[in-house]
């Protein structure tokens, strides 16, 4: 077997799991899903039929992530945030046609506790915090916070907060790696070093 898979869990067939992957206690993965390799799913974590996750994207505990959900390499899930995939549910109307597409790109972290409404795409490296609720595209490297989410801030590749506005104009460098990134209006983008 080129992943771990602990007894407990439960994977269905044609499900595809990658080298070196490991699911944890009572996982539930779909037969469509498709997991790329070095994932980690952690305990009571739930993956559904229309699921992509890429390379070394970490599912901590009590995460769903649902139908139509695309996760691309190196998310970070954290401890029971929630994915949506239906805008406006009600119980008594069935909308399984109505699945909208949710695109986390690559390096974003999603914070403990916090919501993806459906629909929306997630930029590379970006930073949700804690309890957030995300209900609009997020940009790269923007720091997201509060219900509903606003951009207070930037976030390094690293994972540490840059020095610069949200909006304008600026250069730093991040302290840890020394990787430059360039501030231009309401877009960040990481540059190299001349």
């Amino acid at each position: 077997m080129s992943h771990y898979q602990h007894p407990s869990a439960i994977v269905d067939d044609g499900a595809q799991i990658g080298e070196g992957s490991r699911v944890w206690h009572f996982v539930h993965v779909c037969g469509g899903a498709r997991i790329g390799s070095g994932v980690s799913l952690g305990q009571n974590v739930f993956v559904g039929n229309k699921v992509v996750i890429g390379d070394r994207c970490k599912i901590q505990n009590n995460v769903s992530v649902y139908d139509n959900v695309t996760l691309e390499e190196g998310v970070f899930c954290g401890p029971s945030m929630v994915f949506t995939n239906v805008y406006n549910p009600r119980s008594l109307i069935e909308r399984k046609d109505q699945y909208r597409d949710t695109l986390v790109k690559k390096g974003a972290t999603l914070g403990a506790n916090c919501t993806i409404v459906c629909g929306i795409t997630i930029g590379e490296y970006a930073f949700v915090g804690a309890g957030a609720v995300v209900n609009k595209d997020v940009p790269a490297y923007a720091l997201m916070v509060g219900v509903p989410a606003r951009q207070i801030g930037w976030m390094s590749e690293f994972g540490e907060q840059l020095p610069l506005p949200v909006e304008g104009e600026g250069e730093t460098a991040c302290t840890h790696t020394g990787a430059l990134y360039r501030l231009h209006g309401h877009q960040l983008t990481r540059t190299e070093a001349e």
